[in-house]
């Protein structure tokens, strides 16, 4: 696209013979940070930090003396926003001589822009849990949020509890594994916890399979007439920006909630000036923003292969 807008690339806006020249005319995609994250404010600060204090292990039998026993620091994780830009050039001619007022509607498009960017930002939490993703925070953990190597600090076994990482494809059977491996998950000194998933989030590409799994009444695709146990049970998000056409999720909403984070240091500003000497218009915005999650609990992943 030329830079700036000119007479000279724009030839149709000045032309009186056309009926319409479309412009923002197509739907955009419903914001989706609100569902997913807790929005929280920076209060001036460039960076965020949490960290967390484990929970005391089990008490003993009381034999004379009171036995002590103390929690564990926990990993931290820093969230740092990122500066983001973008903006447009008009000549004068040409705002002045188009037929259509495009030219003086383009700067909704920045708007437009600025949304569709944070959207592809929030939905890093899906798209990049199989992996290290350190563009918005840094997580002293050092593993995936979806992974089979998570750790503790206390010194407890990991040998349970500690895997929310599948590869199953989307099914009724996958769906029940799902849920009791989310039921199994354990705390930092190995103890049971009550995780309550009551989530699906699925690409687009997955909509049949997860209707059929959360509305049907019957057991899904088998000839037997038992009742389907999941009809009911989830809340299903149908992704359009998941990037992957097989990767599905289970989460529990209320811990979802409690885990991640998003934060405008600057929340989307616009400004525009026109050039004195060129008589050029430029428009431009501005933001900072990031993500973040605390904690791996509230989700169960499957990437699937």
């Amino acid at each position: 696209m030329p830079t700036p807008h000119s007479s000279e690339n724009f030839a149709d806006l000045l032309d009186p013979r056309f009926q319409k020249i479309f412009h923002e005319e197509k739907p955009q995609i419903p914001s989706m940070i609100g569902q997913i994250f807790t929005t929280v404010p920076t209060n001036g600060r460039n960076n965020m930090t949490w960290s967390e204090v484990g929970t005391l292990p089990d008490i003993e039998e009381f034999t004379g003396t009171v036995g002590y026993s103390s929690s564990n620091q926990g990993y931290d994780v820093t969230m740092t926003p990122v500066e983001f830009a973008g903006g447009f050039q008009v000549r004068r001619k040409l705002f002045d001589d188009e037929q259509y007022h495009i030219m003086d509607e383009k700067p909704k498009s920045l708007r437009s822009s600025v949304d569709r960017t944070r959207e592809k930002h929030a939905f890093r939490l899906f798209n990049n849990a199989f992996s290290v993703d350190s563009y918005f925070y840094s997580h002293s953990e050092g593993v995936a949020l979806c992974s089979n190597s998570h750790t503790t600090t206390s010194g407890a076994s990991t040998a349970s509890g500690f895997d929310n990482l599948g590869t199953a494809a989307m099914s009724a059977v996958a769906v029940a594994a799902a849920r009791i491996q989310m039921r199994g998950y354990r705390g930092d000194q190995a103890e049971k916890l009550d995780v309550t998933p009551d989530e699906l989030w699925y690409p687009t590409d997955l909509y049949e399979d997860a209707f059929e799994i959360m509305k049907a009444a019957g057991k899904v695709d088998t000839a037997l007439n038992n009742p389907n146990v999941h009809q009911g049970q989830f809340k299903g998000y149908e992704c359009q920006r998941m990037t992957d056409s097989n990767n599905w999720f289970m989460c529990d909403g209320r811990l979802r909630k409690m885990y991640c984070f998003w934060s405008d240091r600057v929340a989307p500003e616009f400004a525009m000036i026109e050039d004195f000497d060129t008589l050029i218009a430029k428009w431009r915005t501005y933001g900072r923003w990031a993500n973040v999650f605390t904690n791996w609990r509230w989700v169960q992943g499957s990437q699937v292969t």
